[in-house]
This record gives C-alpha cells, sequence and structure tokens, in this order.
C-alpha cells in the first residue's frame, strides 16, 4: 500500500484548458484532476468521513499521491500520517478538509501557503447553522478563500467523483463504476446529487463527474457548469438548484453551455406558492421565481424537470439522442393498446405523429397485405405474428423515411438473454448509428434493469432507452424544444434614449423613499420610455375636471391619484363612462368622498380625468425584478380577472421586438389578436412597443425599481394604450412602513 499513495508521474490529463481560458475553469480543472490529495484530519476512528473517503481512494486505485495529515498521528489506516503540509514528501495540491470548522479557516489559508491549488471542505458548522459563532466562521471561511485563490467546494459538502482519474473523494459506500462518462452532475445536496449518480449508473449511463457543493463558501454552482461547458469529454450536464445567488455569472454559465451544444437539466427548488413572496403589484404575484427562472434560464438551453424521475428520463435522452431536425414522430408498437397510449400521451403534450411519405406507405401496405391499415403510429402486432421479419422491417422502413424527425419504439429491454431480442436490439442500434435522426425505445412503465440489462444497455450507445410514459413524452419534448433553440444567443442590451433615462433619474430622485409611484408618475416615466399612454390630466376641483373632460372629448374615465392606494378599483377609485359634465362632477366628488373615508387617511393628489378608450381586448403589460434572475417582463390578458384566468407569459428583460413577439405568441391574448373567429386584427406594433419599453426601464432601473404593472392595456385595431400604470419602487424601508 504504501508504493501505492507515493507520488507518482502521471499524464493523466487527456484534456486541459485552454491558455485563454478563465482563472475558475483552470482552478476546477486542478481540484478535479489533482497531482496529489491530502487529508487533513486524518484520523483512526472507525467509520468516520476521513476513513470512508480515504478507503474511496483506495478501492478505486485513484493513481496520484495520498497524505494522510494530522499533528497527533504518525500512522493512519497502515500508512505514515504527515503532521503538517510543510513535512510532506511534495507540494500539496487537492486538500481535503476534514478538522473541526473552528479549524477549517486556518487550513486553507495554510494549504494555500503550501502551494495547493483546491481545496473540499467536508466540514460543517457554517452558514448552515444560525448561531452567530457559526455565522462569524463562515464570513472569515469566505474572506479566506477568496484571499487564497483555490478553487475549494463546501463546507458542509460530501466531496467529489472525476472518474477519468479514479478520484471519488466521497463518503458513499455504494459501489461507483469509474467510467468516463458524459455526465457532469453538480449542485449543493450531497445526498440529491449523489442519488442522481447512482440513479443513473442502474440506468447504464456514465456520470464522468460528480460535484457537491454544500454552502457554497467559494465554488459556486454555475462556475461547475461554466467548466464543464468547456470539457469535451461532457455531452449533459446536471444541476441541482437550491437557488441562483449571481444572475449574470448563472447566465454566463448558461450560455457557455449552449454554445458548446450541451443541455443544461436542471431540478429547481422554489415551484411551491410557499416559496413565493408577496407582491404589490399583479406582476409580482403573478411572476413566481419559478416561472421567472424558467423564463430566463429555458431561453440559454436550460431544461427544468419537476422531479428525480423525469430528470433520470430526460438525462438518458440526451445522452444518447441527438436533437431532432423537426417534430415529425413516427412509432411502431406491437400492441393495439399501447398504441393508442402512445397517441394520447403525445397528442396532450402538443406533440404529433406525422404523415409518412408516399413511398413508405406504400412499402408498408404492401408489406402488411391487403386489408391491412398503415397508420402512424403503426401497430405491427397482428402482421408479425403470421411473419415477424415484419416488425423489424416496419422499423427500418421507419428510420430510412425522410418524412420522420424521431422514431420510437414501443418496447423495453429483457432482463435475462433472449437471443431473438438482442438481436433485434443490435440491429436498430446499427442502423440509429447510421440514421440522421433519433431512434428512442420508450417502456410505457418503469422496468427496473437488472445486472444483464445493465450491460446490454451499454452495448446500445445509438438508442435511448426511456421508461415511463409520461416522463418519457416529456423528456422528447424537451429534445425538440432544444433543437428549436436559436443557435446563437445575443447578448440584449437596453435601447432607450439618453431623454428616457433622464426621467428615470429624476423620477427615482423625486419619488423620496416613497414605497410607490402614482399613477401620474409612473405614466410619465412610461411615456419616456415609449410605452403609448392615453390622453389624460389631473383636477384639483371639479370645475377644473369639467375643463379637462372637454379637451380630451367624451367619454372619459376618473381615477383617484394617490401613492398610497396602488389599487384603485378596489376602493371605489375609478367610475367609467361619464358621457357629461354633469357626470364628470358627480364622480369627481364622489371619489373624493370615498377616500376620505378610508382608514389610514391615504393622501389625495387630484382626480385624474382620462380619455376612454373603446377597446376590443384587455391585456397587461408588466414586469417585476425577481430576487434570484433580475428582471423579467410579462404579457397576457389584463382586466379585474388577471388573476384569475392567468393567460401570461414572461421573458427576461431587456428584450428586442423580435422576442417581444415571441413573448405574445405564447398566450391566448397572442391568438386573438391575430384576429379570432373573423374578428380584425389588433394593433400588435403598440404591445411590442409597449414590452420593449418596459424591458429597458427594467434594465435601466437596476433594482431601483420592484415592479411595474399597466393593467389594463386596452388595444383595438388601431390603436393601443396604457389606461392605468403602477410602479412599485424597491424601497423595503418604505415598503413595510406602508404595510405592503
Amino acid at each position: 500500500m504504501e508504493a501505492h499513495v507515493s507520488a507518482v508521474t502521471r499524464s493523466f490529463q487527456k484534456w486541459s484548458p485552454p491558455a485563454a481560458a478563465s482563472d475558475i475553469v483552470k482552478n476546477i480543472h486542478a481540484m478535479l484532476h489533482p497531482r496529489n490529495i491530502v487529508l487533513v484530519g486524518a484520523t483512526d476512528k472507525p467509520g468516520n468521513y476521513a476513513e470512508r473517503i480515504w478507503n474511496n481512494l483506495i478501492k478505486y486505485r485513484y493513481a496520484g499521491g495520498l497524505f494522510p495529515v494530522n499533528a497527533r498521528r504518525e500512522t493512519v489506516w497502515g500508512v505514515t500520517c504527515y503532521k503538517d503540509f510543510a513535512s510532506l514528501p511534495e507540494k500539496p495540491d487537492h486538500v481535503l478538509v476534514l478538522v473541526p470548522a473552528r479549524f477549517a479557516v486556518q487550513v486553507i489559508r495554510d494549504a494555500a501557503a503550501a502551494g495547493a491549488r483546491s481545496a473540499t471542505i467536508v466540514t460543517s458548522g457554517f452558514s448552515e447553522l444560525q448561531d452567530e459563532e457559526s455565522q462569524r466562521l463562515a464570513a472569515e471561511l469566505k474572506q479566506a478563500i477568496k484571499e487564497s485563490g483555490l478553487a475549494v467546494t463546501g463546507p458542509n459538502c460530501l466531496g467529489n467523483l472525476s472518474a477519468g482519474e479514479n478520484l471519488f473523494t466521497n463518503i458513499d459506500d455504494r459501489i461507483v463504476t469509474m467510467e468516463q462518462g458524459t455526465v457532469a452532475i453538480v449542485g449543493q445536496s450531497g445526498a440529491i446529487v449523489m442519488a442522481i449518480r447512482q440513479a443513473l449508473e442502474d440506468r447504464g449511463v456514465g456520470v464522468g463527474y460528480m460535484v457537491t457543493t454544500g454552502n457554497e463558501a467559494g465554488l459556486e454552482t454555475p462556475d461547475l457548469m461554466a467548466y464543464f461547458a468547456a470539457d469535451p469529454s461532457i455531452r449533459v450536464i446536471v444541476v441541482y438548484l437550491e437557488g441562483v445567488r449571481n444572475t449574470k455569472v448563472f447566465r454566463d454559465a448558461c450560455k457557455a453551455a449552449r454554445a458548446a451544444g450541451k443541455p443544461v437539466i436542471a431540478l429547481k427548488l422554489g415551484a411551491s406558492e410557499g416559496g413565493r413572496a408577496a407582491a404589490m403589484a399583479h406582476t409580482g404575484a403573478l411572476a413566481g421565481s419559478i416561472e421567472t427562472f424558467d423564463a430566463i434560464s429555458t431561453r440559454e438551453g436550460v431544461i427544468r424537470v419537476r422531479g428525480l424521475d423525469e430528470l433520470i428520463e430526460t438525462t438518458e435522452c440526451f445522452v444518447h439522442a441527438d436533437p431532432p431536425r423537426g417534430n415529425r414522430l413516427a412509432a411502431v408498437s406491437l400492441s393495439g393498446g399501447k398504441r393508442g397510449l402512445l397517441i394520447d400521451a403525445f397528442y396532450s403534450a402538443g406533440l404529433n405523429f406525422a404523415p409518412l411519405s408516399a413511398n413508405a406507405t406504400e412499402q408498408l401496405a404492401k408489406m402488411l397485405g391487403p386489408g391491412s391499415i398503415v397508420g402512424n403510429p403503426l401497430d405491427a402486432g397482428f402482421a408479425a405474428v403470421v411473419d415477424p421479419s415484419v416488425y423489424m422491417k416496419s422499423i427500418k422502413i421507419m428510420i430510412e423515411d425522410p418524412d420522420t424527425d424521431i422514431v420510437i419504439i414501443d418496447s423495453e429491454l429483457p432482463k435475462a438473454p433472449h437471443e431473438l431480442r438482442e438481436r433485434n436490439l443490435r440491429i436498430v442500434n446499427e442502423m440509429a448509428g447510421e440514421a440522421n435522426k433519433p431512434v428512442i425505445y420508450i417502456s410505457t412503465m418503469s422496468i427496473g434493469f437488472s445486472e444483464h440489462t445493465k450491460a446490454l444497455r451499454k452495448s446500445l450507445p445509438n438508442v435511448a432507452v426511456l421508461q415511463g410514459l409520461d416522463r418519457a413524452v416529456g423528456a422528447i419534448k424537451s429534445l425538440i424544444e432544444y433543437a428549436n433553440l436559436r443557435k446563437e444567443i445575443p447578448d440584449i442590451v437596453s435601447s432607450s434614449k439618453a431623454s428616457a433615462r433622464a426621467v428615470l433619474e429624476k423620477t427615482l430622485k423625486s419619488a423620496n423613499g416613497a414605497a410607490a409611484l402614482d399613477e401620474v408618475a409612473s405614466k410619465r416615466l412610461l411615456k419616456a420610455y415609449g410605452i403609448p399612454i392615453s390622453k389624460e390630466a389631473v383636477a384639483q376641483t371639479p370645475a377644473e375636471a369639467v375643463k379637462i373632460a372637454r379637451t380630451i372629448g367624451f367619454p372619459v374615465v376618473a381615477k383617484v391619484v394617490s401613492p398610497d392606494i396602488l389599487h384603485k378599483s378596489d376602493v371605489g377609485g375609478v367610475v367609467l363612462n361619464l358621457g357629461s359634465t354633469a357626470e364628470v362632477k358627480q364622480a369627481f366628488n364622489d371619489i373624493t368622498a370615498r377616500v376620505n373615508k378610508l382608514k389610514g387617511k391615504p393622501k389625495l393628489e387630484g382626480i385624474l380625468i382620462a380619455q376612454q378608450v373603446k377597446a376590443d381586448l384587455e391585456l397587461v403589460v408588466g414586469a417585476s425584478l425577481d430576487a434570484e434572475m433580475g428582471p423579467v417582463v410579462l404579457f397576457g390578458t389584463g382586466g379585474v380577472d388577471i388573476e384569475l384566468l392567468k393567460d401570461v407569459a414572461l421573458a427576461g428583460a431587456p428584450l428586442d421586438a423580435a422576442e417581444a413577439k415571441q413573448l405574445i405568441a405564447k398566450t391566448k391574448a397572442g391568438i386573438k389578436m391575430k384576429g379570432y373567429r373573423g374578428k380584425p386584427a389588433l394593433h400588435e406594433a403598440s404591445a411590442v412597443k409597449a414590452l420593449v419599453g418596459l424591458s429597458n426601464l427594467m434594465a435601466d432601473a437596476g433594482n431601483r425599481i420592484a415592479s411595474i404593472d399597466v393593467n389594463p392595456f386596452l388595444i383595438n385595431s388601431k390603436l393601443g394604450v396604457a389606461v392605468d400604470g403602477l410602479i412599485v419602487l424597491n424601497n423595503a424601508a418604505a415598503n413595510k412602513a406602508a404595510g405592503h
């Protein structure tokens, strides 16, 4: 054993980051491909983490130097134990920190001084605890890591795997197949990351890297994503995200993966209502964190899954299937019942089985015989009873058909040796290798893999093997959607004018710590950013209201103006369809009286008299500042039923006109705007202008605006205008004082 743990010279690095690679990528490479590993805190106490990690390094025959360090031991685990870094036979490279939390900070400083390049801090007792001492240690550790320049995972993590190095600095006792697989896994939860690795291995999918990041005092998940995007051995990146701390770093990592053609399959916390913060504006309530995550990350190649089972199927699909040229599905089954299940499942997901080409249809009809029904999916069961060769011939015809983009085969892998089925599987694998399209086996139910199944599965690299019909359909849909993403992701920047930015700065400065802008100030800012606004003016007296109404032209609307009243209709602060001077006077007096009776005595700054626009459709356009993902814009069906209908779609800000049109097209409101059931098309250009303007406003404001609510945005065939507007400022103190 002494010979094994001594230092050796190796040429293990099949890939090295180019000179132009970022420092983070280079440092992570050192962590996953170290010259040696030093275990600080080595102890022979049975069953402790240090011993379990040591045993794994020995079991899987890590080829570099292995050096235990403990000042109180001369030997441990039957080998020499070193007192400190200075006594090591060579300079430390990767350091495993296994000492109590109070000593970890100094170990990091000492490791850096001794020449180490990376570390993993397994020790817990930092920011995951809420006591003052733990929080202090966490801050000191973060500072020490920053000053050291080391690539550090943890603390409170369970170690890493680098299969190409036979490196397994992890406590997991389960058997690991050390093979240079094409999947990389990273996430904060060691238990979840290890479970994902085990499940993929059970399905015969190789994992090249597994990294647990714990509290992320040093390296964060996006840092590892960027590294895996650069490593040519990796095809699919799997992440478990508890939160996004640095939006820009995350988005840059996603872009790097997308540019490399590598999907990021993400399991993300925060999908429940309980995970959302209360919001003052409709937009904030509708733009929950998970929806915002989807809106921004999907554009950049992230596929979010809802659970671990879905994650496994989606990963399996992307490992063994290239993104298709189109969405034309073809399927072969030996069962009429399963054929029906396939049709229901795929059609429910919005996917269709395409008509086969005339040539393929003719070949199948000739082969199946007179009276046979040639459909897609094809039920070849009856014909195959008469002639078993029909099954394989049908699959071949569909794979070779130029009018199909994905070929699905309804079958599962055998658990025990089966000469005929395995011969057919290998033939299909060869055909799939020659075809320029995905070939996917689907088992309509989940079937456990035996050791025979695992070995068989690994011999079929050109086909995906999916289990559970609904999960399989979701994985295939993700494959199609990924293929449809734009090949290049442009960096869209704000296109606002200097004059608009000047109005923004002046407005925010004059807000003087308020929780929100009133409607007049909100609309003034919206107008500066090119958002169409209705004709209107503020009246202080009934007579002034009448004068404004006559200038605008009847009918008009009267609305309360108050920074303390966010939703005017809820307090009777809006009166519509005012067609005469008498009605205007009455509305002015009624609104004033209602406001004066409200608790808290909200400040009344006047009554807004506005043009009443005849609308064919009420829309909502808005924006919100998400705590994780940054600014996002919203579009959909507006009016009083906005929360009930929830016909909205989201996109990251800023966006351009093309993305604004794509956003509109995702909603039922967008369908109506095109001209629904013979009605005229509505003025889409005004909605596009409003969305681009809102997105520019949010981008220019940085984190100073919490949300913008334009509801309703009225639209007809000739114009679209904002008839209401609420801008909530990101002023926590003011919001708290206002009770929001």
